[in-house]
């Protein structure tokens, strides 16, 4: 291990966007981590990864692959996480430079094991190619949509992704059978293990937080072998140990109805690669105010590349690991190294199949307490993007009416068995329901949203019903734009105390208001009568002084504080400020960095 730490030392990685860090994080983006504490961190994401692999094997079993069959599909498949882990960590040419680990497409289970059963895994090589090349164009495209993919969209497939965990987690924790009967057993070892997992995340030191998730494993594990309930020990006797993945010739008599299902399929996933990176981001940046989407779009490809690559050899497509950016969370550590690391431990067990398929027999009540606490996480960081933006009647019908086409699609299953049978696996899947009707309302209500407007000002308005006038202004237009909330607040302080320092002198009337908004400007202009404000020439008092001072120039002073009260706090509350003259009138522009 020392000698792997010292090889990982001589490296640098590509540097990440200059971000303010949080101060919560023990280890960010771009820090290495002590070599102890970065071997242990990446063996719990290899381990957490690699009990995923449970979509494979449900997979194969679909599919009545063979043991022989099986193991060399599991080799490939983790060989294509460890390259798009790899790509993700490292984020030059490709990838969202983050800690995003990647795991077995849980969307494709049904579709591959049916493909392979009748075509073999040579079917796996077009659905690979299929699902990267998709990849790998919407990288492309994505970035250039970044009003089709705001924060609520983004924050929908996050929330409506941990909600889609909840059955399965439940289920697998109870391992409620199909006579609906609860075995308590190992219902009890899984909720020990969430509950270790939950104790020792909030009540622990930072050390005892890096070792949570690991710990709630090794638990879980101990408990089901004490009570004899571990199965297929057996397999492990007859499993080399080494093993080669060998390459695939393409199935080319693939029905072309599956490639449309995988390439659809495919683009979602894509949402929840998104909204992972931009979920990183924002766990990096203590200042996070939108996405970034070269990174978000170069994530994106990371996967498609990873996914072309694997194809060749016969790989489960993967996507990114939901319960590995839990784990991020818990440990408070998201450096890149860690990602490194855990690729190259991915790639190791890669030649060892007694490796990858004794992880593989974690039981099923300790996967379902770790799918507990990611669909928990899941749920509360998408709500946290939605509510990021303030949002008008238009932004409630988004989140609302997508979360009842997503939820309503998981709770009410027979609706989508009356459309064609062709797109029935689509319309099953609430993600895919939730993200594109998130979508496609986003393009819709957005039609008649100008990013500019003006609001004439009636002479005869009185103070109180202007100053009113102006807040209610910049509030009903920010929530339109869907800008951050802490941004509207501070214009619409900002726009209260223009007007009132306007009215301040009875030369000055206020004539127009106008804004305008894109995703990295909330502009105001206030357009008047009269001389313009001299804001900046007005030298900022000492108005503590005003308190100790005593004499006959006293009402004088207050008055000349007072005058220049008002350019003191618009600068507080603006990011720029410039004054001047348009013609007959002048105005006054407050910028806010958004």
């Amino acid at each position: 291990m020392n000698g792997v730490m010292s090889i990982f030392s001589r490296f640098k990685l590509p540097p990440s966007p200059a971000v303010k860090r949080p101060a919560d994080l023990l280890y960010s983006a771009d820090e290495k981590v002590p070599g102890v504490a970065l071997g242990g961190l990446a063996l719990q994401h290899m381990a957490t990864a690699l009990a995923l692999i449970a979509y494979v094997l449900a997979s194969a079993k679909i599919g009545g692959l063979d043991p022989d069959t099986t193991r060399s599909m599991v080799t490939a498949t983790i060989i294509g996480m460890a390259i798009a882990t790899f790509l993700q960590s490292w984020g030059k040419p490709f990838g969202a430079r983050a800690l995003i680990v990647h795991m077995p497409d849980p969307l494709l289970v049904v579709i591959v094991g049916l493909a392979t059963a009748e075509y073999g895994l040579g079917a796996l090589v077009l659905i690979g190619l299929v699902n990267g090349s998709v990849a790998m164009g919407a990288g492309y495209i994505i970035p250039r949509l970044r009003s089709v993919f705001p924060p609520a969209v983004a924050g929908i497939v996050i929330c409506v992704a941990g909600l889609s965990l909840i059955e399965p987690a439940v289920l697998h924790t109870t391992n409620m059978g199909s006579n609906n009967t609860i075995n308590l057993t190992d219902t009890a070892v899984g909720l020990i293990t969430l509950a270790i997992i939950v104790v020792m995340s909030i009540w622990g030191s930072q050390r005892v937080k890096l070792l949570a998730l690991l710990s709630g494993l090794i638990v879980g594990i101990i408990l089901t072998a004490l009570l004899g309930e571990i199965e297929g020990t057996e397999q492990l006797a007859h499993t080399p140990i080494f093993g080669l993945p060998s390459l695939h010739m393409p199935a080319f008599e693939i029905d072309l109805g599956v490639l449309f299902a995988v390439g659809l399929l495919s683009l979602m996933t894509q949402l929840d690669t998104f909204g992972s990176a931009v979920l990183l981001q924002k766990m990096n940046d203590h200042d996070w105010r939108r996405a970034d989407m070269n990174l978000a779009g170069s994530g994106i490809r990371a996967n498609g590349l990873g996914n072309v690559i694997a194809s060749w050899l016969g790989a489960f497509p993967n996507a990114v690991s939901s319960a590995n950016i839990a784990l991020a969370h818990i440990s408070r550590s998201t450096s890149r190294w860690i990602g490194v690391m855990t690729a190259a431990l991915l790639l190791l067990a890669s030649f060892l199949p007694q490796v990858s398929l004794a992880l593989t027999l974690i039981p099923t009540s300790v996967i379902g307490a770790v799918e507990l606490y990611a669909a928990a996480y899941l749920i509360v960081s998408g709500i946290e993007l939605i509510a990021s933006r303030a949002m008008d009647s238009r932004g409630i019908f988004l989140v609302g009416l997508s979360f009842i086409a997503g939820v309503g699609t998981m709770f009410v299953p027979a609706l989508a068995e009356l459309a064609p049978v062709s797109i029935q696996f689509v319309l099953k899947n609430g993600i895919i329901v939730a993200g594109l009707t998130a979508i496609i309302l986003n393009l819709l209500f957005r039609l008649g949203t100008s990013r500019r407007v003006r609001m004439q000002i009636d002479p005869a308005s009185d103070p109180a019903t202007l100053a009113r006038q102006a807040v209610d202004f910049v509030e009903q237009h920010g929530a339109g734009w869907s800008a951050r909330r802490e941004v509207i607040r501070r214009a619409a302080m900002a726009a209260l105390e223009a007007t009132e320092a306007l009215q301040a002198d009875s030369s000055r009337r206020l004539l127009s208001i106008q804004g305008s908004f894109d995703e990295f400007n909330f502009d105001l202009e206030l357009s008047h009568s009269g001389a313009p404000l001299q804001l900046g020439a007005q030298a900022t008092p000492a108005h503590d002084s005003l308190l100790d001072f005593d004499g006959p120039d006293f009402d004088a002073a207050l008055d000349r504080a007072m005058a220049t009260l008002p350019g003191v706090l618009l600068k507080r509350m603006a990011d720029r400020i410039s004054t001047g003259s348009n013609g007959k009138n002048a105005y006054l522009r407050l910028h806010f960095d958004h």
